[in-house]
């Protein structure tokens, strides 16, 4: 791009309003020296950068680049090995932090802003240069104490010494004996040498070397003899601590030297990432949106949504004209600037812009171009969503008086001459924007000279914006295919433009009618009309036509879309309340269903609770009745004992030490024999069938048969045979819910008749589904006394320890 055109066009009021946006100067310069890009990819880049940074500011964050500075100037003071001060070491600390943080609060929100995140990650961290600056400088820009031993030792003793050379001179000041000859009660400071003010007349009675003299003569400063030892190792200490303070700024800007070049490429992202955060902020200014941008790269699909690709700039213009809705000129008041709409391409290349002086022809130019350079810039425009441009290699502008004094060139040598240089220059990817084309010579000759312009911009399909005054080129605009006619409105009845611009309508002649308005008599203006030549009569008459035309289509049009409205008003409240009834009825169905449900479920449980009851009754009906017949078939064989006393089953305790692991026992408790498998001093573990118990060992003995007696006195105590036994441990797992309950149901019947005390229920761990089913059954369970989860070492949440009701 040109410089003189952007000048033309005033780019560089939009530099200097963006530049006011940013944080430091490094952004600033980059800002101030915006260039509109010709690449696709570049623009692209850059009106991502400037949406996400949009986005982040209108989601109030505080992500910014902080204290940052252009520490640059630093870099290259220390690569010629220039001594950095502690206030440029501290602003170096304070823009690597600043440009680690961003980088770090990007990269989490790398998903929601891509672009911005991938320009910080190259950020270089950098803790050498960090860490060692903010062990030596403080946050005052001082060398701090602890920046190293041997400077932390001179202060301390100089602390010290001065300390000591002040009480001396203190008490010298203070002493009654000298208090006509001190001037003045302070120690002050001379030629780096402390010293007192005395009087002048009274030199010599403090001994002393005399430093200074006050203006007036009247006090002397003098440093007395008794304090010159103190304040020359006082001295000593001072250039000692210079000395390694200038040592340590030498090694921290050696350290800055080694690591200049990623300083300074940190500085330029943090310059570029701030300067998206200014034309975000800038295109909050002006409102502005993202334009959509038709490249003629080649068609290929852009990574950005608002980049479209165009083959050609043919089809460019055919298939993604330059289209500006409600396109405003960001340097004037947005409280008083009249949008424009504007198109250009497709069916004309060419538009040619009529109306009256001070009627907005010239800033719709400037506008149209300023925009195109915003946007190829990385700006927002200020335009309604939409808004599309293609991307220019060239901008051309002749508007205003450019003549130049010095050269005494006229008004149409002026704009010959830039007109010139823009046909020498411009192509078909080029926008092409003249202002009062043909104007400052002779009318005929200057109409004559537009038009020959005109067809040789259409012929090389240069696309062009045109103002002009003369008629002539309203007839040719109306009668050549690719040049269109528009025209800024003017209000007759106020004698004002209104700035509006309407395009494929030229602008009328309004000298009469303005005569007219302001009282101009008649006949007058009669003449007037008679004298015009008749081409000119029927051509405004033509556009009069057409004007009319144009409003009654405009009416029509208007119309219509009231007509369309209320049908599509009418179609969302039917759709509505269609909506509303499908709505009403799901909420009956669902309430429904819901009640349904319900009452099923109570209809489960009562159900369930019924089933359990009677489960319990006709078990123990049927266990009864069996047991009952058993003993009475049992007693009917036996016959009729003599009288003699009854001994009961004994069970003889085991002798101490008796027991051990392997031997089989008796154990009581349970009724069973079993067998050692564990042994301590506090009791056994016996295995009994399947099923481990823990016992105290005076609860094992040796079962012992009842005497002979006892055997024929117990005739009529009648032990009841088991029912064959289903084993102490029931396994659930890999059996759907439904099963694995009935399943569960029948052993604990089986266990039962069979006398088992206690079984193991395995339902395994898994999702916890299976245990919770079995356990609420075997709570609600009339054979079930207790149960309880097993130990760990006997399978955890995974088997339930079941102890059965006794029989």
């Amino acid at each position: 791009m040109t410089p003189k055109y952007l000048r033309v066009l005033e780019f560089d009021k939009i530099c200097a309003r963006v530049a006011a946006h940013t944080a430091f100067s490094a952004s600033a310069d980059l800002a101030r020296a915006l260039s509109p890009a010709t690449e696709p990819a570049d623009i692209a880049r850059g009106q991502a950068e400037t949406t996400e940074a949009r986005a982040l500011i209108d989601q109030n964050s505080e992500i910014s680049v902080g204290s940052a500075r252009d520490v640059r100037s630093f870099t290259k003071s220390a690569r010629i090995g220039a001594l950095l001060q502690p206030v440029d070491l501290l602003d170096l600390r304070q823009t690597l932090i600043a440009a680690r943080t961003l980088r770090r609060a990007l990269a989490r929100l790398g998903a929601l802003y891509p672009r911005l995140a991938e320009r910080a990650a190259p950020i270089a961290e950098l803790p050498v240069v960090t860490d060692a600056i903010a062990r030596a400088i403080n946050d005052r820009a001082e060398v701090a104490d602890h920046a190293s031993d041997e400077l932390a030792r001179i202060r301390r003793e100089l602390h010290a010494q001065r300390a000591r050379l002040m009480d001396k001179l203190q008490r010298l000041i203070g002493a009654s004996s000298n208090a006509k000859i001190i001037q003045e009660a302070i120690i002050t400071e001379r030629d780096g040498r402390y010293v007192i003010p005395i009087r002048a007349e009274a030199k010599g009675k403090i001994p002393g070397i005399v430093h200074d003299t006050s203006a007036s003569g009247a006090t002397i400063f003098i440093e007395p003899i008794a304090a010159v030892e103190m304040g020359n190792r006082v001295r000593e200490l001072e250039r000692a601590e210079a000395r390694e303070v200038e040592r340590i700024l030498r090694e921290l800007t050696a350290r800055v030297a080694a690591h200049a070049e990623p300083i300074d490429a940190n500085v330029a992202i943090l310059a570029a990432i701030d300067l998206a955060f200014a034309k975000a902020k800038y295109s909050a200014e002006i409102n502005g949106v993202a334009p959509v941008i038709a490249s003629p790269e080649g068609a290929k699909q852009s990574p950005n949504r608002n980049l479209e690709i165009a083959s050609s700039q043919k089809t460019l213009l055919a298939m993604t004209p330059l289209q500006l809705l409600d396109a405003r000129h960001p340097l004037l008041d947005p409280q008083t600037v009249v949008p424009i709409t504007v198109r250009l391409g497709g069916e004309f290349s060419i538009l040619i812009i009529t109306g009256p002086n001070t009627g907005g022809k010239t800033v719709t130019l400037k506008t149209v171009g300023l925009l195109a350079l915003m946007a190829q810039s990385g700006l927002h425009i200020p335009a309604c969503a939409g808004s599309r441009l293609p991307i220019f290699t060239g901008v051309y502008a002749d508007i205003g008086d450019e003549q130049s004094i010095e050269q005494s060139l006229s008004t149409f040598s002026s704009h010959l001459k830039n007109i010139v240089e823009i046909l020498r220059e411009a192509d078909a990817r080029s926008l092409v924007l003249l202002d009062e084309l043909g104007a400052g010579t002779d009318p005929v000759e200057g109409s004559a000279l537009a038009r020959a312009i005109l067809t040789h911009l259409l012929d090389r399909k240069i696309p062009a914006l045109v103002a002009t005054h003369y008629a002539e080129l309203k007839a040719f605009a109306h009668t050549t295919p690719g040049v269109q006619n528009a025209s800024m409105e003017f209000d007759v009845e106020t004698l004002s433009p209104t700035y509006h611009l309407t395009i494929g309508l030229p602008g009328q002649s309004n000298a009469f009618a303005i005569a007219a308005r302001l009282g101009l008599d008649a006949p007058i203006i009669a003449q007037a009309r008679n004298t015009l030549a008749r081409s000119d009569v029927e051509l405004e008459t033509m556009l009069a036509q057409i004007k009319r035309a144009q409003q009654d289509a405009a009416s029509a049009q208007a119309h219509a879309e009231i007509a369309q409205r209320d049908a599509e008003q009418r179609a969302a409240d039917a759709r509505r309340k269609l909506a509303e009834i499908e709505s009403t009825r799901a909420e009956i169905l669902e309430r429904a269903h819901g009640e349904a449900q319900a009452e099923i479920q109570l209809a489960r449980e009562e159900l369930n609770r019924l089933r359990q009851e009677w489960r319990a009754v006709s078990l123990a009906r049927a266990f009864v009745e069996n047991e009952q017949t058993k003993l009475d078939e049992l007693a009917a064989q036996l016959p009729t004992p003599p009288p003699a006393k009854t001994a009961a089953p004994v069970s003889l305790p085991l002798a101490p030490g008796a027991v051990g692991i392997g031997d089989q026992v008796w154990v009581a408790r349970l009724g069973q024999r079993g067998q050692v498998i564990a042994l301590d001093a506090n009791g056994a573990e016996v295995q009994v069938g399947n099923f481990r118990v823990r016992v105290k060992l005076d609860e094992l003995g040796e079962r012992i048969a009842a005497p002979e007696s006892a055997r024929e006195k117990s005739a009529s105590q009648v032990s009841l045979p088991d029912a064959e036994s289903p084993g102490v441990e029931v396994s659930l797992r890999g059996l759907r819910a439904d099963d694995a309950l009935d399943a569960l149901e029948k052993y604990l019947d089986r266990a039962y008749l069979a006398g088992l005390p206690y079984v193991r229920v395995v339902h395994g761990k898994g999702t916890g589904t299976l245990r919770k089913l079995a356990r609420d059954l075997l709570r609600a369970h009339p054979l079930v006394a207790s149960l309880r989860e097993a130990d760990a070492h006997e399978g955890g949440d995974g088997v339930t320890v079941v102890k059965l009701v006794s029989r």
